[in-house]
């Protein structure tokens, strides 16, 4: 029998997100991550790392190891190199989405290859289901190249929809929509939890109103639920997620 919950939201305003400027990096933290913690948000059910990055031009991540750790990595300006011990060696091109399994272990590198340009990027760690696996590597065409006025499933743990299968019973969406447009969020039993991040523009949600940078989540959703534009070419990002425990992960 459904048990009926009424949905919980919580808002996290761009400007209440944690920060660092390193020079070549300035960073925006959703959540605690590296020398910013703030016990208050420490991440949204599976969702660990949320972080807003700035790259100048030529600087970068040198290689360094990641394991048991679903990334995805969104270009939102400017471009960004990839290397990997998968063999990888690609340039994520604005608008793109970028999902690299780490798995039981892999390594990589991440700069911005201009000299004159920013890159400007959105990161986001999932906690996997489980720990260990062979790395997986995906790229997903998005940006301009998007449906507009449509929530575009491009993960999942199923791979239904052509979607791209992860390792978490998970699903995640990019939306375009414009103003007087909306976005239907389906329902989900199994994954009654909803993390949005807009990208750009601004949206309405269940009575928030949401800028560019804020995110906002809502428990105990498992009924879909309406996204409003309210300004031409808003942008984000919706991740619908379960209960499951998380795994440690770096």
């Amino acid at each position: 029998m459904k048990t009926n919950t009424f949905p919980t939201l919580r808002k996290r305003p761009a400007n209440e997100r944690g920060q660092s400027d390193h020079g070549w990096l300035q960073a925006r933290f959703t959540f605690s991550f590296a020398d910013y913690f703030d016990p208050d948000y420490m991440g949204f059910k599976a969702l660990r790392v949320m972080n807003n990055d700035t790259i100048q031009p030529g600087g970068g991540f040198p290689t360094h190891p990641h394991s048991d750790m679903e990334i995805f990595t969104y270009v939102i300006d400017g471009q960004l190199a990839h290397k990997d011990s998968m063999g990888n060696d690609a340039i994520i091109e604005a608008g793109n989405l970028q999902y690299m399994s780490a798995g039981s272990g892999v390594i990589h590198s991440e700069f911005n290859p201009s000299q004159n340009h920013q890159t400007h990027l959105y990161q986001i760690w999932l906690h996997p289901s489980e720990r260990g696996g062979e790395p997986r590597y995906a790229e997903m065409p998005m940006g301009d190249a998007a449906p507009p006025n449509a929530l575009n499933l491009l993960f999942s743990g199923d791979g239904r929809d052509g979607s791209s299968q992860i390792r978490q019973s998970a699903e995640i969406f990019f939306g375009r929509v414009d103003a007087s447009r909306a976005h239907d969020v389906p329902a989900s039993e199994s994954m009654p939890h909803v993390w949005l991040q807009v990208i750009s523009g601004s949206v309405g949600v269940l009575g928030e109103t949401l800028h560019v940078g804020d995110g906002l989540a809502v428990e105990n959703q498992a009924d879909g639920f309406r996204i409003q534009g309210l300004s031409n070419e808003s942008r984000l990002l919706a991740f619908r997620l379960n209960e499951a425990a998380s795994q440690q992960s770096s």
